[in-house]
């Protein structure tokens, strides 16, 4: 359990949880737990039942739909900026998609019912996870539209970008063959991508790592897709108050 002044001081506390008031927060904070979120974790089985809804602090989560001929590609990724659990008030309590710890960290968790108690109050609460739900959407609709209409270098781009906007370095470890996956390309194509960046000097590739060396250079060479998606979260989480 964590008390609300030792969950904000945390360093990479999520942003969802921070933007809630005081008094919300407080009522909350008692029942939220802090937990570790290794890689690889699966927190939803696609179809079951969704028990808790979890705030990614330093973990990042992929939502990603498996085919039945076991092809998967990522829809969206959740990290500090949100949550997992969007299905609890929504009022469906399960979801078709996998989601999966994609870089290891913590997040809180917090009980289904404490979440849909809170939503129902008709507040600040309810406010908030519905902008960040129409982010979301935002996002999955954008990620919908990159992997039909552009390159595999920008959709890389995009990808870093998003992943980069939720950790404290400019450096993630993550293997080509786990980006082809969560982007739905075959692996020679990230191959041939990362190696064009790293020729242009934007990024640093070695045995699983990479260094974003030039974020400016890289987001120049992405698509619209990006900053649609950053502009949304921005607009709707954090202009709006």
């Amino acid at each position: 359990m964590v008390t609300l002044m030792s969950a904000l001081d945390t360093l990479n506390q999520n942003h969802l949880l921070a933007a809630l008031p005081a008094e919300i927060f407080e009522r909350l904070s008692p029942h939220l737990e802090l937990i570790p979120m290794p890689l690889g974790e699966v927190l939803y089985e696609s179809g079951g039942q969704l028990q808790y809804a979890y705030f990614p602090t330093t973990a990042i989560v992929s939502l990603h739909y498996v085919m039945e001929n076991g092809a998967s590609a990522e829809v969206a990724g959740v990290g500090n900026e949100g949550m997992l659990g969007i299905s609890l008030f929504l009022g469906g309590n399960t979801t078709p998609s996998l989601a999966t710890v994609q870089t290891g960290g913590y997040g809180f968790r917090l009980d289904r019912r404490l979440v849909i108690e809170e939503f129902n109050r008709v507040g600040p609460m309810m406010r908030l996870m519905l902008r960040y739900t129409q982010a979301l959407m935002t996002q999955i609709f954008q990620t919908a539209v990159c992997n039909r209409h552009h390159s595999v270098e920008q959709q890389l781009c995009r990808w870093l970008l998003l992943t980069l906007d939720r950790l404290p370095s400019h450096e993630l470890t993550m293997t080509q063959e786990l980006i082809a996956c969560m982007l739905g390309v075959r692996r020679e194509g990230i191959t041939a991508a990362a190696g064009n960046l790293q020729r242009a000097d934007l990024i640093s590739y070695r045995r699983g790592h990479i260094t974003v060396l030039d974020r400016l250079g890289l987001e120049s060479r992405s698509c619209e897709c990006y900053n649609v998606v950053k502009k949304e979260f921005q607009r709707l989480l954090y202009d709006a108050g």
